[in-house]
């Protein structure tokens, strides 16, 4: 886990991680920003993704010509802190579901 949370950027899943921390105290103490957080997470993770995509491509335009594996590796690595943000987002969802009044 601690070597996918490195591939996926420092910064990054270091704020992502942040956004799940405050979602568990939002949980907890301010039941009414739960949802906010998630969508929060869910853009984080959304805006990395689209910033190490971009960083991929700049690495293509120098380099030239890459091979398809070396490719491949990199957007899997980009594809790391949007589906955080989506576990995050999804976490938000299963405590709001808990936290609705029962009918």
């Amino acid at each position: 886990m601690f070597q996918l949370f490195m591939e996926g950027g420092l910064w990054g899943m270091t704020l992502l991680t942040l956004e799940l921390i405050g979602l568990l105290l939002a949980a907890w103490k301010a039941p009414a920003w739960v949802r906010e957080i998630g969508l929060l997470a869910l853009i984080s993770g959304a805006v990395y993704t689209l910033l190490g995509i971009s960083q991929v491509l700049g690495f293509v335009r120098e380099a030239g010509e890459v091979a398809f594996p070396v490719l491949a590796g990199g957007l899997r690595v980009t594809c790391i802190p949007v589906i955080y943000g989506l576990l995050i987002q999804a976490l938000a969802l299963v405590i709001r579901m808990v936290q609705k009044p029962r009918i």
